[in-house]
């Protein structure tokens, strides 16, 4: 916990940097395939000091996590298994450093039922992203589908915040730390039930 609070303070310390907006394409990069601290502190903070930028970054912070999430697919795809189907010492390392195995085994059983919705869940929510963008490449679910799902939620979820803190500035802030994650966790189960039913009753 030392270490991740560590981690935590390094990333929001970029927040007065020149280099801001790269560090955060760079955050956002890395924690769709194995870095442990959200991009969304950095991008509330780099918000925060130049307010009329707050679409560019989250624009900035899409892109990378995008991206990140497709590396992190293809280790999944390419470097998770040997073809004997035991798993590699990357995905050794994975399992004692980042999650569990008995985690990813439960992603792996989701992407058998949902699909896109697993995928729009983990992006959109507070949910280890990492681990579903991993196990999406292992249980080489659809490419398209899974870019596409990612660009939607990660893009929801940056750039809401992009927009409450271009709208409500500074005083928005304590209530994206209380009730940001636990709000996008109900609407995402709301959005999601409501297609299900509709779909059971078409």
């Amino acid at each position: 916990m030392n270490i991740v609070k560590r981690l935590y303070d390094w990333v929001l310390s970029w927040g007065d940097s020149r280099w801001g907006w790269l560090a955060l394409f760079l955050l956002a990069f890395a924690e769709s395939s194995f870095f442990p601290v959200p991009p969304d502190v950095l991008l509330i903070a780099l918000c925060l000091g130049v307010t009329a930028r707050s679409f560019r970054y989250a624009g900035i912070c899409l892109v990378g996590s995008v991206l990140g999430a497709m590396l992190g697919y293809a280790l999944g795809f390419f470097l998770w298994q040997t073809p004997s189907g035991e798993y590699t010492a990357l995905a050794e390392f994975f399992f004692n450093h980042v999650f569990s195995v008995e985690g990813f085994k439960e992603v792996g059983a989701l992407y058998d039922k949902y699909n896109f919705w697993i995928v729009f869940t983990a992006g959109f929510t507070p949910l280890p992203y990492k681990l579903f963008t991993i196990a999406g490449g292992l249980f080489h679910i659809n490419l398209g589908m899974f870019v596409l799902a990612s660009v939607i939620s990660r893009g929801m979820r940056f750039f809401l915040i992009a927009w409450l803190i271009w709208k409500f500035g500074a005083p928005i802030k304590k209530f994206i730390d209380k009730y940001f994650n636990l709000l996008a966790i109900a609407f995402t189960v709301l959005l999601v039930g409501a297609f299900l039913l509709i779909a059971k009753l078409l």
